[in-house]
């Protein structure tokens, strides 16, 4: 009989008596678990490496210490093949509605530009590349090999991509989380930390700022504050433009995510109902930007 998850997190060296487990919800690439141990408490990540969704646990464990080095994200506390180990943090993750609040952002923003800034400078190791474009073709042909239903997108996907890919340009490069939906913000009362690292690697800040925004639908407005917080300037049209293409590429490769996700995962989650919504942000951005 295949051991429980429950069975890997009791087996690991680390604790010391008796251990208290309890599922934690979320998590739609991993399976995630409170333990109490000692008087203190711990998050266990389950999680092998996923290809198809360029996920390599050697390269989270790397940029999940480089995050907390450069004091954004809990302690890595232990390791071992399909286990991450941190240290708990009592706080709770936000909403997207907390992240439209105009104080929450305030204090969202720069801690993204400090990931950009920053956790490259305490990453050790093979640094992963995340570029949304390579991300895109490699999906459609997952899609296509997998027998996909939604097949019949992917010729106008491609088109889309390589549009973006030439207009979004030139590119700053930075060190990206490449993943900033509003569950992955915590809020201990005092500070906001940023968590699961999943999909880290150099990348342009435009992708994190454009997912921040569609991930948690930004109004116009709203976007144009978080541009201008994070720059620290007024808004160009180059730069908005520039902007506005990296959002639709963010969006396109959620789509795509998802696609994938249906024929591939086992995770318990409404990944058809996922697609279908953010195939519906994808294509009123992308209208929006054809028609700018």
């Amino acid at each position: 009989m295949a051991a429980t998850p429950e069975d890997r997190i009791q087996s690991l060296g680390i604790w010391h008596g008796a251990i208290e487990i309890a599922p934690l919800a979320g998590g739609i690439t991993n399976r995630n678990y409170l333990v109490g141990n000692a008087g203190r408490r711990f998050v266990v990540r389950l999680g092998a490496d996923i290809p198809v969704h360029h996920i390599s646990r050697a390269n989270e464990l790397a940029a999940s210490r480089a995050a907390h080095a450069a004091g954004l994200s809990p302690a890595v506390i232990h390791h071992e093949p399909g286990i991450l180990v941190l240290d708990y943090i009592d706080a709770r993750p936000l909403s997207a509605d907390d992240m439209r609040n105009p104080a929450r952002m305030s204090r969202a923003v720069p801690l993204v530009r400090s990931c950009h800034r920053d956790v490259g400078k305490y990453f050790r190791g093979q640094a992963a590349i995340f570029w949304v474009f390579h991300v895109v073709r490699d999906y459609a042909a997952v899609l296509e090999a997998g027998g996909s239903r939604h097949r019949a997108m992917l010729p106008s996907f491609l088109e889309t991509a390589e549009r973006l890919e030439r207009e979004a340009g030139p590119f700053e490069i930075g060190f990206g989380h490449n993943d900033l939906l509003a569950a992955n913000f915590l809020d201990d009362g005092k500070r906001l930390w940023l968590i699961d690292w999943d999909y880290a690697g150099f990348n342009t800040p435009l992708f994190d700022l454009g997912g921040l925004a569609s991930n948690n639908e930004f109004s116009e407005a709203q976007e144009e504050a978080m541009l201008e917080a994070y720059f620290e300037a007024p808004v160009s049209g180059d730069l908005r433009h520039r902007y506005q293409a990296m959002k639709c590429a963010s969006l396109l490769r959620e789509t795509m995510w998802s696609m994938v996700s249906e024929i591939h995962s086992d995770i318990d989650f409404d990944y058809s109902s996922y697609t279908a919504e953010n195939l519906r942000r994808f294509e009123s951005a992308w209208q929006d930007f054809r028609h700018s």
